[in-house]
Order: structure tokens, then C-alpha cells, then sequence
């Protein structure tokens, strides 16, 4: 009876089908990807590090005799930042250079164009290789030349990749190769300047690196050694993108709730539909157990279907990924069926679409065979079945141990199906509160069109709820989406403020000052302020030093960091804008020989257990020196300005070794590049940050991170527009039959389509008003207390975002109105 009932009815519920598919797709897409990834990172592990072992520290160091004996190969990096102008165009650009010797990578290798590139660099000489970000923007060509320092050097190979290395890594910081035998002719690398020391060895087969790492740990953390391993890059590459295919993966999932609530609509109205039927079979003798198994086998079949369908989707939606995702990648993803994936995404469909069907199924338990003689003899009402209370209590619990399954951790699972269950309940509520309230206080004096259009929201067969809360939430997605991306810019965009300064100019030494102040006073540019910078190291907290903190208990003992980090202060006896006390207060040194107080940033002192009157011995290249904290300071680190850690009075370090940072304001960008380019002309050493710079590579990150969330989200969007389709067919016999009635009554043609047309556009903007209004939310709480930063409200995207999803509404309503309307009266009279 099931596939005879199924036969005759059942292709009013394929477009439901659907939108199970297109949910399915993405879920199972997202995961086999993940799966495939994580096993090409394994595969690739050494490509990864380009090495066995890697050692590193910002200052020279001698290399272990243990490792010596196990290497077979060796090779050395030096790396820091630094300006370089490419010749011809005057045009400069801060990069990370990297003065290489050795044959590193020994696993793959530097993949360049041409592809002899490598080679040639490998010859040593005023040879260079760029990064491809930085080749674009200049518009430059292999054969080119680019200024490093005093040299000048040829551009012998465009780099594409890097081992290890994503493309978002290359626009943050596009790396420039040069032979390590060109590195001192250069110049650059002054007092100050942030050197990073690296060695890079592949060991004998014999040899085990974790036995190596093992017995020389702790000798190497005493010296402030780093050191990484294929292993330790693979774990940590790993964690990177499980997370990301984890986030991916729930959007995904917010794809198959929403399909599965187009799909519980759709049942709802063919339950409706088939009561009377239902009543005939009961007054037959049959029971309601066997009718309502009747219709689980059909809608179990067809979400096992659909959940097929949506599976083999998936998988040939994965070829898509790779280039999605290429930015983000540090390996060559390959491409197979993950057979976990497909029966992972196979049964989540086939049961949550069974679980959200059975709510308004369930109604054909309590049907009566009285209905067939008094049809008001209805169901059991919804709040009064406690069956379908526990249907949806176990919805609710397979989302919270499905998204922990992905997730992994109570706290994010708890905040994400809070959020999803808060924003079903909220579009619920606002359905049903629009549709009581349209019945109860609707104005007869309302003009015909729109008194009709808004009653048939709350008329037998609506949507309304099912199309608030699909439309609703893949709205409030992509709204998030826009919303935050925009805080995030806008805190950035320091250059279009006028009490902002925009450029800063770092690494200057101290005969270098004065010169640098003179071209920027020629310039116009006004001094705003003038930084000495002091490099030290810590020695001991009260007493203790690194070795015996290791030593304390856990509870006792502090952060490694704290004795392992090189810290870079200033020193003044006042307060700068974007600094406030909040504990104690600035003590100057009046008198050789005073206690030397020292103030900390809050946060870093709270993090670290550090409290007002703590002795703290600093190591001044050298020379300890005892202070104590004195004062506690709230650093706002948004606002463009010199901002420290940790700031020490005067008359202690002006005879210290150190170098300068200068801060001026720019009337435009031409302006910026000229200063810029003139300065690193004259002075190759100095560094300059323009502000306006980091804005254009922050937009193009963002840009490539909104990408791939805006296609995860198109899913969401999609499986809304085919529950909107959907609810629209299997309403339209339903419409056409209200149609005709209204034209037998005299309504014209014209009347019945702006009818259709407000009905839509009143359902269109009241899911994406309620979208808008939880993106708005969502948004607020990740701007406070996420990314710290403080709310603004954004018109243009919140309106964009309203206005098109609306419109798609009413578009789709209106095309669907004017098929409605060709339906002949007589036919439907005699029907």
C-alpha cells in the first residue's frame, strides 16, 4: 500500500528531496575532502618541513654535536623583514627576506617559474627569487632587477610555492630569496633588527629524530633553541585544517536541518491532505499503528533516497574543493571516495529527515473515525502529544552529539546548537506571532489586495513557518558573513581617520635620526612621535630563574614564554593616547641608584601571574638589571601607536643599545609612496609599515577567508530557495482553486497577481527581516567577544542583504503566480 500510495502521491515531495540533496552534498563534500586532506598531510609530511629537523632562535647559535653526527645534509636561513624596490618602477614593498645557503628543501622542492630558476639561484651571485604576490603587484618579470639593500640582484625565478607554505601565508609576508653569500653586502641587518637564525637538516635512515629531540630538549630550551619535526609540523598542520573542515562541515550540517524543515512543512501539508483518507481506513477496522507505518515507509524511503542522491553528489563535489581552498592549502590535495563520508552522510539524511517528518506525521495516530462524519473532530493538538515532544528532543540531541562528534569540545557544541535552536525558536515565534496576529487584528480597511495577501499567511496550507525559518537562517548566515567582514575592515582603516597617523618607520638607528626627521620635515610630515626601542631578555621572577621554574610544581610554576621571549621596550615617564593606569602609578628615577619601577600591560601581567611589586632581573644585552612592577597599564593595541609590553622610566636605558621607530601622518597615499620610496632610497636599513598597505592585503585575506565561507553558505541559501519552490508547488492546487473562486467572483487578472505578489513580498522580507536581525546579533556578540572590537552598525550590507533575498522571493512567488493564473475556471469548477 505504501508504494501504491507512494506511486500516486509521492512526487509532490521530490523537490523536498531536494534540498535533503543538496545539504547531503555539501556534508558529505566538506568531509570527504577533510578525509582526503588529512591523508595527503600525511603522505606529505616531509614536503611539509622540507627537512628532518629544523632548529631556530633569533640570535646565532652553535649547532649541537649530536646533530652534526646524524646529519647527512645541512643548510642555513636567515630571515628577517626588510624593504626592497624593484628597479625601474621606484616602487618599494616591506617582504621577508631570506638569505639561504644550502640545498633546502631536501624534500620537494622550491617550485619556481621557469622552472630552472631554482638551479640558477642555487649558483650563489646577485641572483634573486620573488614571490609570485609580489611579481603581480609590481608588475615585474624574471629578468628584472630588485634592489635588497645596496644590491642590486637579477630576478632569475618567479616562487610559486614554498614547502609548507599557503598562499595566504605569501600575501601577508611574500618572501624574497637571496644567496647567503650576498647577505653582508646588503647592510641590512642592524641593531634591532628581527633576525631569525634557522638550520635545517636531513639525518642519516639509521637515525631516529625523536631520539635526538628527546635527549637534547632540554639543552636546547635552556638556550632558547626551537626546534621542530616532520612529526610536530604534521600535528600541527593537521589541527589547522580539522578545525576548518570541522567549521565546514557544520555549515554544511545547518544545510540538512534547514532541507529537513522544508521537508517536516511538506508533510504537514500532505498529512493535512490525507486526514480524511486516514478516517475512512480507521472506520475499515484498520489500525493507526499500520497507517501511520504506511507513511514512515514512504517518507523513509524517499529520504534514503534523497540521502543517495545527495552522497554521489558530494562526492563529485569534492573535484571543486581543491581550487576552492587552494589559498589555504599547504599540500597537493588528491581526490577520492571516502567511503566513511558517504555512509556518514547517508545515514545523518536518511534519519534526520525521518525524525523532522515524524513531527507532523504523528498526527495520524490520533485521528478519529468520527472524522468522517464530523471533519472537526481533528487531531490531537501539538502541545498536548508528548510523542512529538520527544521526536524533538531527540533532534535536538542528535544535533548536539553530531556537531561534538565534529567539533570535539562541549563548550564550542553547547554555543553552536544553542545558536541554531535560538534562531529556529526565534523565526518560529516571529512566524507564529505574525500569523496570530494577521488573523486576530488584521484592519478590515485595509485595501482587497493587501487585506488578502496578508491572510493567506496564516489560511490552511501556508508556509509561512517553514519558509521563515529556511530563508530566516541562511539569511542570517550570509549576513554574519558580510557584517563581520566589515568590523574587521573598518577597525583597520586607521588611514582615513584624520587623528590617525598612517606610517611608521622602524630599525632606525641612532645617527640616523636625526636625517630621517629632516626628510620628513622637508616632506611637510609632522614628528607625532619619536620611540627609542631597548631589545632584553628575562632573567628571574622574584628570584627564579628559567631552571628553577621547571622545577616548581604546576601550579606554581609560569609560562615558558615569559622566560623565553625577547622583549622590546621603551622607556618614559608619561602616559601616551592609548594608554590608561589601572593599578598603581608611573615612578620616575630621581637619583642614581633608586629601585627602577617598570610598568606592564594588564593583560600580559594577569596572564602571567605577575602583581605590583614583583622583582623582575632583566638581561640588557648582557648587563642584569633588577626592577620592580610598579604599575599596571590597559594598552589599547587597536589604535596605531608605538604600544609595549612593558615600559621603563628615564635616565635607565638611554646609554643602552638600541634603535628607533618614527610616526608621521601622510595627506594621501601618492604621498606615502613618495616619502616611502625617497626614504628607503636613502637609508636601506629602515623598515617602513604603511598603514594603507596592510588595509589592501587585510581586504584581500578577508576577501579569500569570505570566499569560502560564502560558498559553504551559498548551500544553505539554495536549500531555502528549494523549500520556497517547493512550498510553492505543492501549494498551488490549493491556489489555483482560490484563484478561480476570486474570478468567479469578478476579481480581474491584474488583482489576482498583486495579490500573489504582496503575499510574497510580505513572506520575502519578514524571513530576511528576521535573517537580518539575527545576523545582527550574531555579529555584535563576535565583534565584543570574540575579536574584541566594538560594534557598528553597517546600513549598506544590512539592506543589500534584506533587499535580495526578498527580491528572490518575490521573483520566484511572482513567476509561480503567473503559471497559477493560466489555469482554466471551468476545469477547476468541475474538479
Amino acid at each position: 500500500m505504501a508504494r501504491r500510495d507512494l506511486r500516486k502521491t509521492g512526487g509532490r515531495l521530490v523537490l523536498f528531496v531536494a534540498a535533503i540533496i543538496v545539504g547531503i552534498a555539501a556534508l558529505v563534500a566538506v568531509t570527504s575532502f577533510g578525509d582526503n586532506l588529512r591523508g595527503d598531510i600525511d603522505d606529505q609530511a616531509k614536503e611539509l618541513l622540507g627537512a628532518d629537523l629544523v632548529l631556530s632562535k633569533n640570535q646565532p647559535f652553535d649547532l649541537p654535536a649530536a646533530v652534526d653526527t646524524m646529519a647527512t645534509s645541512g643548510a642555513m636561513e636567515i630571515n628577517f623583514a626588510s624593504m626592497v624596490v624593484f628597479s625601474g618602477k621606484e616602487e618599494s614593498r616591506l617582504t621577508q627576506v631570506r638569505a639561504l645557503k644550502g640545498g633546502f628543501p631536501f624534500y620537494g622542492r622550491l617550485e619556481t617559474i621557469p622552472r630552472e630558476g631554482d638551479q640558477v639561484f642555487r649558483l650563489g651571485g646577485k641572483r634573486a627569487l620573488v614571490e609570485k604576490t609580489l611579481m603581480v603587484q609590481f608588475d615585474a618579470e624574471v629578468g628584472d632587477s630588485i634592489k635588497v639593500g645596496n644590491i642590486t640582484l637579477e630576478i632569475v625565478g618567479e616562487l610559486q610555492k614554498v614547502p609548507g607554505q599557503t598562499g595566504i601565508a605569501a600575501t601577508v609576508a611574500p618572501a624574497v630569496y637571496i644567496p647567503m653569500d650576498q647577505l653582508e653586502e646588503t647592510g641590512l641587518i642592524q641593531y634591532g633588527s628581527r633576525v631569525n637564525y634557522v638550520h635545517y637538516f636531513r639525518l642519516k635512515e639509521d637515525k631516529s629524530v625523536d631520539v635526538l629531540v628527546e635527549a637534547n630538549k632540554e639543552q636546547w630550551e635552556e638556550a632558547n633553541i626551537r626546534h621542530e619535526t616532520v612529526e610536530s609540523r604534521k600535528a600541527s598542520t593537521g589541527r589547522s585544517f580539522q578545525n576548518l573542515s570541522n567549521f565546514l562541515s557544520l555549515v554544511a550540517f545547518i544545510a540538512v536541518l534547514l532541507g529537513c524543515v522544508g521537508v517536516a512543512s511538506a508533510v504537514n501539508v500532505f498529512v493535512k491532505e490525507k486526514l480524511p483518507a486516514v478516517a475512512v481506513l480507521r472506520c475499515l477496522g484498520v489500525q493507526s499503528k499500520g497507517i501511520l507505518g504506511i507513511y514512515m515507509v514512504q517518507i523513509l524511503v524517499m529520504g534514503l533516497i534523497g540521502s543517495i542522491l545527495g552522497a554521489a553528489g558530494g562526492v563529485l563535489l569534492q573535484y571543486i574543493l581543491p581550487s576552492v581552498f587552494s589559498d589555504f592549502l599547504p599540500v597537493e590535495v588528491s581526490v577520492s571516495v571516502s567511503w566513511k563520508a558517504v555512509f556518514m552522510g547517508t545515514f545523518t539524511g536518511t534519519l534526520i529527515s525521518l525524525l523532522f517528518a515524524l513531527i507532523p506525521l504523528l498526527k495520524i495516530r490520533t485521528v478519529s473515525p468520527m472524522m468522517t462524519l464530523r471533519p472537526e473532530e481533528g487531531t490531537v493538538a501539538f502541545t498536548r502529544d508528548p510523542i512529538r515532544w520527544m521526536v524533538i528532543a531527540v533532534i535536538v540531541a542528535f544535533m548536539v552529539f553530531f556537531s561534538y562528534f565534529l567539533l570535539g569540545t562541549w563548550l564550542q557544541t553547547l554555543w553552536f546548537t544553542g545558536f541554531v535552536v535560538f534562531a529556529f525558536l526565534i523565526l518560529w515565534l516571529l512566524a507564529v506571532a505574525l500569523m496570530g496576529g494577521i488573523r486576530r487584528f488584521l484592519p478590515v480597511a485595509l485595501l482587497y489586495p493587501i487585506r488578502q495577501a496578508l491572510a493567506n499567511l496564516y489560511r490552511p496550507n501556508n508556509q509561512t513557518v517553514s519558509l521563515l525559518a529556511t530563508i530566516g537562517l541562511g539569511t542570517a548566515m550570509i549576513g554574519t558573513l558580510f557584517f563581520v567582514q566589515n568590523q574587521l575592515l573598518n577597525e583597520v582603516r586607521f588611514a582615513d581617520k584624520e587623528d590617525q597617523p598612517n606610517m611608521l618607520f622602524f630599525d632606525i638607528q641612532s645617527n640616523q635620526v636625526n636625517p630621517v626627521k629632516e626628510r620628513l620635515k622637508e616632506e611637510g610630515l609632522p614628528i607625532l612621535q619619536q620611540v627609542p626601542i631597548v631589545t632584553m631578555s628575562l632573567d628571574a621572577i622574584n628570584g627564579i630563574n628559567k631552571k628553577e621554574n621547571e622545577a616548581l610544581d604546576e601550579e606554581q610554576r609560569r609560562s615558558r614564554s615569559l622566560y623565553n621571549r625577547e622583549f622590546r621596550v621603551t622607556y618614559r615617564d608619561s602616559l601616551i593616547s592609548s594608554e590608561r593606569i589601572t593599578a598603581g602609578a608611573l615612578k620616575a628615577v630621581e637619583n642614581p641608584g633608586d629601585s627602577i619601577f617598570v610598568s606592564l600591560e594588564t593583560g600580559y601581567a594577569e596572564r602571567h601571574r605577575l602583581a605590583l611589586g614583583d622583582e623582575i632581573l632583566f638581561n640588557v644585552q648582557g648587563r642584569p638589571l633588577k626592577t620592580y612592577v610598579g604599575s599596571f597599564r590597559d594598552v589599547n593595541f587597536r589604535q596605531v601607536s608605538t604600544n609595549f609590553l612593558v615600559v621603563f622610566p628615564d635616565k635607565v636605558l638611554e646609554n643602552a643599545p638600541k634603535f628607533h621607530v618614527l610616526v608621521t601622518k601622510t595627506k594621501d597615499d601618492f604621498q606615502a609612496a613618495s616619502v616611502q620610496n625617497r626614504i628607503v632610497r636613502d637609508f636601506p636599513n629602515i623598515s617602513v609599515i604603511n598603514l594603507a598597505m596592510i588595509v589592501d592585503t587585510l581586504e584581500e585575506i578577508l576577501g579569500k577567508i569570505s570566499f569560502v565561507i560564502q560558498f559553504m553558505a551559498l548551500f544553505s541559501i539554495m536549500t531555502g530557495l528549494l523549500v520556497l519552490i517547493s512550498s510553492l508547488l505543492i501549494s498551488k492546487y490549493q491556489r489555483i482553486r482560490e484563484n478561480v473562486l476570486l474570478k468567479t467572483l469578478g476579481a480581474r487578472k491584474k488583482i489576482l497577481l498583486v495579490i500573489n505578489t504582496l503575499e510574497y513580498l510580505f513572506l520575502g522580507s519578514l524571513a530576511a527581516g528576521g535573517g537580518v536581525l539575527l545576523s545582527l546579533l550574531a555579529s555584535a556578540l563576535l565583534s565584543i567577544y570574540v575579536f574584541e572590537i566594538p560594534f557598528r552598525m553597517e546600513w549598506v550590507p544590512l539592506l543589500l542583504v534584506f533587499a535580495l533575498i526578498t527580491a528572490v522571493t518575490v521573483l520566484l512567488g511572482w513567476m509561480n503566480s503567473l503559471s497559477i493564473l493560466k489555469a482554466k475556471t471551468m476545469e477547476i469548477l468541475r474538479t
